[in-house]
């Protein structure tokens, strides 16, 4: 099983349609067999979901996520874990012994509105309101 988490300086990355990279993890029988962190090259929101089925993800370990980027995981037969933050590997060591805390209705709300110029998850003019998995 192929098992991605969006990834910055060993943390799960807060914005999964800004991440510039994905730690993939291999994993079988419950432990992680090898890891690799491999570059988005620039792939936005809606791209995304078709690069990581492409390397053959089946699970999602993020952040925050909007309602489209949401879909296009469904509809790509990605389960994803939203609302996720700390480090990247515990995230993955607590998915595979069934532990992990996720937020199921984890939803980025900016993804209602046009996108504008400074907007993001991290603060800049707009602010999630703790959508978007920091606490």
């Amino acid at each position: 099983m192929k098992i991605a988490v969006t990834y910055e300086d060993g943390k799960v990355f807060q914005h999964f349609g800004h991440t510039e990279q994905f730690k993939i993890y291999e994993a079988s029988e419950g432990k992680v067999l090898s890891t690799q962190v491999v570059d988005t090259e620039g792939s936005g929101h809606g791209a995304l979901a078709g690069f990581l089925r492409e390397r053959g993800v089946e699970v999602l370990i993020c952040g925050g996520i909007g309602g489209g980027a949401q879909a296009a995981l469904a509809q790509a037969g990605i389960k994803l874990y939203g609302g996720v933050s700390g480090e990247a590997d515990d995230a993955v060591n607590a998915y595979l012994a069934g532990e992990l805390g996720y937020d199921p209705n984890v939803h980025c709300d900016h993804h209602d509105h046009e996108h504008g110029e400074g907007h993001g998850c991290h603060g800049g003019d707009h602010d999630c309101g703790g959508h978007c998995g920091k606490n």
